[in-house]
Order: C-alpha cells, then sequence, then structure tokens
C-alpha cells in the first residue's frame, strides 16, 4: 500500500475505515444489549462473543476494501497476519478494546482499527459505542470526532504545560497504586482511572485529559496503534515509556515497554515520572 496522494484520498480511505468500525459497533452493542457467555483465553483476559463477531466482521471488509494488506487483528489465527513485519503497510486491529469494562457492562469500551506505513503509525478510528461517539485521525489530516449525521468537528488536544493544570488519565484495570500517588505528590491537578486505551486517547485527543500512562506492559500493538495516530493527528506525541517510538513492523506484537500519550508539552515531564516505575531497562 502506498499512502494517498491526497487529502481527499486519505479522507475516503478514513471515511471507509469509520464506516466498518460503525458497523462492527452495531455488532458489539448487539451483544451488549443482552446476557452473554464470558470465556478466557488466559487468566484474566476475557473474550465474548463481541470480540469474535466484530473481529471477523472487521477483518471480512478490509480485506474486501483493501486486498493484499495484512489485518493484525486481535481475535485472529496469527498465521493469518504471519508476514506483517516485511509489509509495507498492516492494519492493527482490536475489534473490543476494554473488554473487561464490557463484562462490567461501564460503558467504557471502544472499536479500534489502526493503519501503520513502514511500521509507523499513520491513521486511526476509534468508535466508543456505548456513549455514542466516534472519532478518527490521520497524518496530514488531522483528527475529527464524527457525529453520527458525518458532520466533524475538529479536536486537539489540551495547551496544559504544568502538571498542576494537568489531569492524569489511568488504567481502571492495569493501574499503578504507586503510580497514582506519586502523580497526586508530584502535583497533578487531577488523576482519573479509565477502562480502554481507545477511550482513553480519545480524552487525550480531544483535550478532556492531558495525559495517559502506562508504565508496564501496555497490551499489544492492535492496543497501540489507532491511539497514536489519533494523538498524534490531533495534535499530541505518544511513545513507549522509554520515550522510544513505537515500531509497527516489529515482530514482537506485545508492548512491553508501556505507552504514553500526552499532548506533547507535558511528555518530558511525564516520561521522567514513569521512569520510576517501568520494569526493566
Amino acid at each position: 500500500m502506498t499512502s494517498p496522494a491526497s487529502a481527499s484520498e486519505r479522507a475516503r480511505l478514513v471515511d471507509g475505515v469509520l464506516a466498518i468500525a460503525r458497523r462492527a459497533s452495531q455488532v458489539v452493542m448487539q451483544v451488549y444489549a443482552a446476557p452473554f457467555q464470558v470465556d478466557y483465553k488466559e487468566q484474566d483476559d476475557p473474550v465474548t462473543r463481541a470480540d469474535r463477531d466484530a473481529n471477523v466482521l472487521i477483518c471480512a471488509a478490509l480485506a474486501a476494501d483493501h486486498p493484499g494488506i495484512p489485518i493484525v487483528a486481535e481475535e485472529s489465527d496469527p498465521a493469518s497476519y504471519a508476514g506483517y513485519a516485511s509489509a509495507a503497510a498492516a492494519w492493527f486491529v482490536d475489534p473490543l478494546d476494554g473488554t473487561r469494562e464490557f463484562v462490567k457492562r461501564n460503558d467504557e469500551f471502544a472499536v479500534m482499527i489502526g493503519l501503520a506505513e513502514h511500521g509507523v503509525a499513520t491513521l486511526g478510528v476509534i468508535v466508543c459505542p456505548a456513549i455514542g461517539r466516534a472519532f478518527v485521525g490521520a497524518v496530514g489530516m488531522g483528527a475529527f470526532e464524527v457525529a453520527e449525521d458525518g458532520s466533524r468537528k475538529e479536536i486537539h488536544v489540551s495547551g496544559a504545560k504544568t502538571l498542576a493544570e494537568a489531569q492524569l488519565v489511568m488504567s481502571r484495570s492495569h493501574g499503578s497504586v504507586a503510580l497514582e500517588e506519586l502523580a497526586v505528590r508530584l502535583g497533578f491537578g487531577k488523576v482519573t482511572r479509565c477502562g480502554s486505551a481507545g477511550v482513553k486517547a480519545t480524552r487525550i485527543a480531544t483535550g478532556e485529559a492531558d495525559v495517559y500512562a502506562q508504565p508496564g506492559r501496555a497490551g499489544a500493538l492492535w492496543d497501540a496503534c489507532a491511539p497514536e495516530a489519533l494523538v498524534t493527528a490531533a495534535g499530541g506525541r505518544a511513545t513507549d515509556a522509554r520515550g522510544t517510538i513505537i515500531d509497527y513492523a516489529a515482530r514482537e506484537l506485545p508492548n512491553h515497554h508501556g505507552f504514553v500519550a500526552t499532548n506533547g508539552l507535558l511528555h518530558a515531564d511525564v516520561l521522567e515520572l514513569v521512569a520510576r516505575f517501568r520494569p526493566g531497562p
């Protein structure tokens, strides 16, 4: 895949991906509206029919619209995307980001589709179906919240320059109590917890929060691609917890070194903070 040559081509690409994510969101909400069974891929890693059905829909639609591009999706057989690391572009799909929150029925979950080109996150679509909000962002296009009628409102990260002005949003399921306590002591204006990397990323991209920090393992590449692309397109910055740019052409899928997304102005300060908590070198 080569990057669309014009802004209009990039916009059409984003519109098509958003349409797919909205269809998947309808599938997710159909399951959410009724009793459902919860299975476990491993301890504390739930999966439901919503994850699986949305995964099938998204992968089939992307394959039909963009044949030949690997689709690295959480609920797919790894054999289906073998070789993605050497491809010029790859889709990264989390069909239901925040399954724990979905199971708890607290509405903090999202459908996420990201595109990486030459190892760089360039496009992100995040739909939060339970709260009826959808977000898109792409390199060279900017970031937008898109209403059901298709109207768009441009979104931007905040202008907070100090920790005292900033709101830190942490993982509800994987947050560090020690990090939260230190953040308060260091003067963060507000610290809140929230499920789903995608939901947290939308809060950074819209300026509703200023910092999202996960020092330890932060899921896999499908948890990071769409969030990074959206936050970057909105004027922010995203890296791993060491400050290293995430490589979506890496052969290992897990994000072993965490994930940090900020408004950009606070990024260096936040990296210094999380360095005290990230494991390993």
